[in-house]
């Protein structure tokens, strides 16, 4: 996915991702999981457990709940339960976020296969693409909003490398393929040099739509939806579509420049 990506901002240092395909993505997880702990099956204890972290993570910050503050929350009387079923942190959040996104690259994809049956997609038309199936989740009664809050503080992360296995991963690199066929479409319709490195207006999209419904999310997720979504497809089209100034053409040049010197 994103095949041009190869270092993101995420925050004010330049960071690095690891770029492959939805496959490559199905195959380093296939060995995680056999390096590392397996996935359990689904059962009640686990989807307690995934309710409460929801709960606390989109309340308090993933950082800021222990383990045992979840385990607790979730009525288990087993103090390994957590960890029998998710391994660690990130094994839980990684949980919640296959759980989520599954859902948003399903309804994304059947979007992607209306749109283009019609062809002459624009980009206000590709933006809603990105944004609308996460839109839904504000309304999703099985931790949707929380879920929303806990994405937008994944994607603001700085962690150097973007693992597929991760959570964050898992929202970047979506299993379903979604997010890889939307980023061929509007790459088709963006300005020149601004979808690859080092601009990577793409990833900046999915990172400004998670922040801004993480936002609303945590303050009013159901107040005005249809404004506030036609609103957050309008600024991500804006994103995507706006054409590069004199000055930062005349800036992508010297770091042209310099990098072939």
């Amino acid at each position: 996915m994103f095949e041009a990506l190869r270092s993101v901002v995420v925050s004010d240092k330049p960071q690095h991702v690891i770029v492959g395909t939805p496959a490559d993505a199905a195959k380093s997880s296939t060995a995680a999981s056999s390096a590392g702990v397996e996935r359990r099956a689904p059962g009640p204890a686990r989807a307690e457990l995934i309710t409460a972290a929801e709960r606390l993570f989109a309340e308090r910050g993933i950082e800021a709940v222990s383990l045992r503050e979840i385990t607790r929350e979730a009525g288990q009387r087993n103090t390994t339960s957590l960890q029998y079923h998710f391994g660690n942190r990130e094994g839980l959040l990684r949980a919640i976020v296959d759980k989520h996104v599954a859902a948003t690259s399903l309804r994304r994809n059947a979007l992607l296969d209306h749109l283009l049956s019609r062809g002459n997609v624009t980009l206000r038309e590709a933006s809603a693409l990105l944004v609308q199936p996460l839109v839904a989740k504000l309304s999703d009664d099985d931790g949707g909003p929380q879920f929303l809050q806990i994405a937008a503080e994944l994607v603001n992360r700085s962690e150097q490398l973007i693992d597929p296995d991760e959570p964050l991963g898992a929202l970047i690199y979506d299993e379903g393929g979604s997010i890889d066929r939307w980023s061929t479409i509007v790459e088709g319709l963006m300005p020149p040099h601004t979808a690859g490195p080092p601009l990577h207006r793409r990833f900046a999209a999915v990172r400004f739509t998670h922040l801004e419904l993480g936002r609303r999310a945590r303050v009013a997720p159901s107040a005005s939806l249809p404004l506030f979504t036609s609103q957050l497809v309008d600024l991500v089209a804006a994103l995507l579509g706006s054409p590069l100034s004199e000055e930062t053409e005349r800036l992508l040049m010297e770091r042209e420049r310099e990098v072939n010197r």
